[in-house]
């Protein structure tokens, strides 16, 4: 289910319970700034819009006038980045988001991303292989980075990962990048960009946490956003798949996506086609 009207709101499922998207790039879950779009304003928006169709044609039928209902409820479950595409999953009602709240929190939902990493140090990474990575992170709230620390220290959280390599291709001269799918287990402030950063991967296009990364640019890309004015190369990283219990019926629901970006074309990415949703019992 898509809504044509609207290039930033791609949907994938919608109940009266939950509504499950594919997040652009650049656009914030939530934001306190006046003005700034987020996906929580996009979806009030798309709701209401919705009422009001229906309110339109039930007082055709009736011959009454239409009434304007309050603003619709969007509640915030979990968040991606903002400058992070794919699949997020957001709940009508305070019933919805409580349970999924809760799936959240005892790591029951599965996430899955997918990176373009560049292949820092000499490091060697098998195809198909997985790897985990166990880290402590801790955060600066004045410069909003996180680097990993030592499990002694203050405010130090521990950050879980696995990933293996589906993909590969050589960028710069001399230098190579991967395409990794990423479990993410804990849910930490930037915890793929930093944990992959500090195992010598850290990704294409992230200028907080790879110093390198103009060196792994390649010339297509360079002319390709470029041409496009975007504003450069953007961060190569997305929400590829969810998982997670509808929070009221308890059927087990997986959704994918494909990136926008054409960041992941060189890779012919596992994900077919932006939009897909996938439910099984």
């Amino acid at each position: 289910m898509t809504d044509d009207r609207n290039e930033e709101l791609r949907i994938l499922y919608e109940d009266a319970e939950l509504i499950v998207c594919h997040k652009p790039a650049g656009i914030a879950v939530q934001s306190a700034k006046i003005g700034q779009k987020d996906m929580v304003s996009i979806l009030r928006n798309h709701l209401a819009e919705e009422r009001m169709r229906r309110g339109d044609a039930s007082a055709e039928r009736s011959g009454k006038k239409a009434v304007r209902e309050e603003v619709p409820s969007i509640y915030v479950v979990h968040r991606l980045d903002q400058p992070v595409e794919g699949v997020l999953v957001f709940a009508k009602t305070k019933q919805a988001a409580a349970g999924l709240s809760r799936q959240v929190s005892d790591g029951s939902v599965k996430k899955l991303y997918q990176a373009v990493c560049c292949v820092c140090n000499g490091n060697v990474f098998e195809s198909g292989r997985e790897y985990g990575l166990v880290d402590y992170l801790v955060k600066d709230g004045r410069t909003n980075i996180s680097s990993v620390t030592k499990q002694s220290c203050r405010d130090a959280k521990r950050a879980e990962l696995s990933f293996r390599v589906i993909g590969e291709r050589n960028a710069a001269p001399e230098k190579s990048c991967l395409l990794a799918e990423i479990e993410l287990k804990t849910g930490r402030h930037h915890q793929i960009r930093v944990q992959m950063a500090h195992a010598g991967l850290p990704l294409y296009g992230d200028r907080k946490y790879n110093e390198q990364w103009q060196e792994f640019l390649t010339e297509p890309d360079k002319k390709l956003f470029s041409e496009k004015n975007t504003g450069g190369i953007p961060l190569a990283l997305y929400a590829a798949s969810l998982t997670f219990r509808h929070p009221v019926s308890g059927e087990q629901m997986t959704f994918e996506t494909a990136p926008l970006s054409e960041i992941f074309s060189h890779f012919g990415s596992e994900r077919s086609s932006a939009g897909i949703a996938r439910e099984h019992a």
